[in-house]
């Protein structure tokens, strides 16, 4: 599972131009599931994402966690992290879980990361999304759940 973390002061996506979830300040997150990922992935994947402290202290270094600045968490499905690129030029996305498979393991994020108290808002499974995000800093930080 890999998780593409962008410390954001405001972040929304929108569905046929319709706003469906925006945050304020915290992380747009984009999560690709590989075929091989597990509940055990979500649950390393969360603990990190509630821990990551990237945001600045009163010193102004990255030391504090989302939950000590009140921050929200947008989480967008996004298959194409998967995307391999080694033949040719057109992508292929063989190694991205199935929907079957990645759709329970997505919701079951989402839900994991708001009983530790942090409110989600999310895109649609499989959707065509816009995302807009003001990328604060700019920080941004991927998590692969396999390079633990």
């Amino acid at each position: 599972m890999r998780a593409v973390i962008q410390r954001v002061s405001q972040a929304s996506v929108a569905i046929d131009g319709e706003i469906v979830g925006e945050i304020q300040q915290g992380f747009m997150i984009l999560l690709g599931i590989h075929e091989t990922d597990t509940s055990a992935d979500v649950e390393y994947l969360v603990r990190k994402i509630q821990k990551l402290r990237i945001f600045e202290d009163e010193h102004g270094k990255m030391n504090v966690d989302i939950q000590a600045v009140s921050g929200s968490i947008l989480s967008i499905s996004q298959f194409t992290l998967y995307a391999e690129t080694k033949k040719g030029n057109r992508p292929s996305f063989i190694q991205a879980a199935r929907p079957e498979q990645a759709i329970p393991l997505y919701e079951q994020f989402n839900q994991q990361l708001e009983a530790t108290g942090i409110p989600v808002a999310t895109g649609e499974f499989g959707a065509q999304m816009q995302v807009s995000l003001v990328n604060d800093g700019p920080v941004t930080i991927i998590i692969d759940s396999k390079e633990k």
